[in-house]
C-alpha cells in the first residue's frame, strides 16, 4: 500500500522534531495533581496537527458513582482530560488510542544519577521520570497521526487520541472518557511492553486487613493476646490463598512468570510499646486480579479466607477487611481478534521480526475498556517496564519509530482509507 510508504517515511523523516516534543514533556513534573503543563504541551501540538478538541476537567461526583472509580483526590480542578479527534469520512471502523500523561513521583533525587526532568539524549536513549511510562508512548500516538493526517491520507473511520489523568492511581481518568461517551471499535494502549504484543492483563487492588489482640502489660503477655502473633496467622492464611488461586491459572502465557497473579502485603503497622502486648496489627497490601476475573469475585475471595481462619480468638474478633487507594480493572483480547491480527501483521512487516505474544504482569487503564465499554483493547508500546518508576528511567527512541511505524499502518488497515490524491506535505515539522 502506497500509504503505507509516505507514513513510514513521514516518520523517519520527522523522528528529530518528535525528541522535541517528547524532552519536553519529560521536563514537566506531571505527577497526580499536577499535569496541566503537560497537558497544555499536547493541546498545542494537538491544535497544531489541526485535530478537533475535547478539553475537560473531570467531575468527581460523577465519577464516584461508578463502582470502578477509586481516587484519593477531592477535585479534578487543574487536570484536565485532553481528546484530539481525527474525523473520518464514514465507512471505516474507529480506534481510540489511549496514553496516561501522569507519572509517579521520582523519589529520593540521591538515587537518581542524572536529573529526573532533564530530558537528556545520550546513546540513543531519553532519560528522565516517565520517558517510558508513558510518554514516550504518547508520542509515538502523535508521531503516527501527524503522519497519517500530513501525508494526505483520508481515512474512513474516526482516531480519537485521549491523554488521560490519573491512570496510576486507578484510572479515573480514562473513566472519565467513558463516561463522557467515547466509544470505538478498538483501543490501542502504548504502555511500555518492549514492543511485545499484550492480549492480557491481570487486574490489581489495596485492600487492608485490621488485627484485633488484648493489650496486657509484656511481663504477664499471658493475660493478652498479640496482634502479632494473629497477624501471622492471616499471613500464612494469605500465602495459601495466593497459591491456590495461581494454580487456577493454565494459560500458557504465564508459563513463564513464577506467580501470575501474587498477593502481596506491603506494608505492615503494629504495637504501641516494646513492653506492651500488640492489640492492633494493619496488613496493607495489593490483590492481583486475573484477566478473566470479575473484581467483585477476588474480593470475595479474600474475604471468605479471613472468615474461614482456624483460630479461636480470630473467629470471635474476626479480622476487618477494607478495600482503599489504587485499583486496576483486568482485560483480556483473544490472539485472533481482527484487533491483535492487525497490529502484529504490520509490526511483522515494520520490523521482519516474529511478533511476541505475552501477558502483562500488571495492569493499565485498559481493562475499563474491556470490562465497562465493551471493547477490545491490546496494550502494545514503546519502553520496558523494567525502568519505569525506577531511577534513571529511559526509552529507547528507535522503539518509539518502530511503535509509530506499526501503528500508523495498523489504523490505515483498521480504520479503511479513502482513495484519493492526497498531498504530501513533507515538509512540515512536527
Amino acid at each position: 500500500m502506497q500509504e503505507k510508504h509516505k507514513v513510514k517515511c513521514y516518520i523517519r523523516k520527522h523522528t528529530q522534531e518528535a525528541v522535541v516534543l517528547l524532552r519536553r514533556l519529560v521536563q514537566e513534573c506531571s505527577v497526580s495533581g499536577s499535569e496541566s503543563r503537560a497537558q497544555a504541551i499536547v493541546i498545542e501540538k494537538l491544535r497544531e496537527m489541526g485535530l478537533d478538541l475535547d478539553i475537560w476537567e473531570p467531575d468527581i461526583e460523577e465519577l464516584k458513582e461508578h463502582p470502578y472509580f477509586i481516587s484519593a483526590r477531592e477535585h479534578f480542578q487543574g487536570s484536565p482530560n485532553v481528546v484530539g479527534i481525527l474525523k473520518g469520512v464514514g465507512g471505516g471502523k474507529s480506534m481510540i488510542v489511549n496514553g496516561h500523561i501522569d507519572v509517579v513521583p521520582e523519589g529520593d533525587i540521591r538515587s537518581w544519577s542524572i536529573d529526573p526532568y532533564g530530558g537528556e539524549v545520550k546513546e540513543g536513549k531519553l532519560y528522565g521520570r516517565g520517558a517510558t511510562d508513558m510518554k514516550g508512548g504518547n508520542v509515538a500516538l502523535l508521531l503516527a497521526i501527524e503522519a497519517i493526517k500530513n501525508t494526505g491520507v483520508t481515512l474512513k473511520g474516526d482516531i480519537y487520541f485521549q491523554s488521560v489523568i490519573e491512570e496510576e492511581s486507578g484510572g479515573a481518568g480514562t473513566l472519565a472518557t467513558i463516561l463522557r461517551g467515547y466509544r470505538a471499535d478498538g483501543v490501542i494502549i502504548p504502555e511500555p511492553t518492549n514492543l511485545k504484543f499484550f492480549v492480557k492483563q491481570q487486574g490489581s487492588m489495596w485492600f487492608r486487613i485490621k488485627v484485633k489482640g488484648k493489650v496486657a502489660h509484656g511481663g504477664t503477655r499471658y493475660e493478652g493476646v498479640s496482634a502479632i502473633e494473629k497477624s501471622m496467622l492471616v499471613l500464612k492464611a494469605i500465602e495459601q490463598l495466593e497459591r491456590r488461586r495461581n494454580e487456577q491459572i493454565q494459560d500458557p502465557l504465564y508459563d513463564g512468570i513464577p506467580i501470575p497473579i501474587p498477593i502481596n502485603v506491603g506494608t505492615i503497622k503494629g504495637g504501641t510499646w516494646p513492653s506492651s502486648v500488640a492489640d492492633l496489627v494493619i496488613l496493607e497490601g495489593r490483590l492481583g486480579v486475573a484477566p478473566n476475573e470479575k473484581m467483585e469475585d477476588a474480593q470475595a475471595q479474600l474475604a471468605k479466607m479471613l472468615s474461614q481462619l482456624q483460630d479461636e480468638w480470630l473467629q470471635v474478633n474476626p479480622p476487618e477487611l477494607e478495600w482503599f487507594g489504587a485499583r486496576w480493572v483486568p482485560g483480556t483480547i483473544e490472539h485472533n481478534h481482527p484487533l491483535v491480527q492487525t497490529l502484529i501483521t504490520n509490526y511483522a512487516e515494520v520490523t521482519s521480526l516474529a511478533p511476541i505474544i505475552e501477558a502483562a504482569p500488571w495492569g493499565t487503564d485498559g481493562g475499563l475498556f474491556t470490562q465497562v465499554s465493551g471493547i477490545p483493547m491490546i496494550v502494545f508500546g514503546p519502553g520496558e517496564t523494567k525502568v519505569a518508576h525506577y531511577p534513571d528511567e529511559y526509552i529507547d527512541l528507535e522503539q518509539i519509530w518502530i511503535a509509530a511505524e506499526t501503528i500508523a499502518c495498523a489504523l490505515l488497515d483498521w480504520c479503511g482509507v479513502q482513495e484519493s490524491e492526497g498531498v504530501y506535505e513533507s515538509e512540515h515539522i512536527l
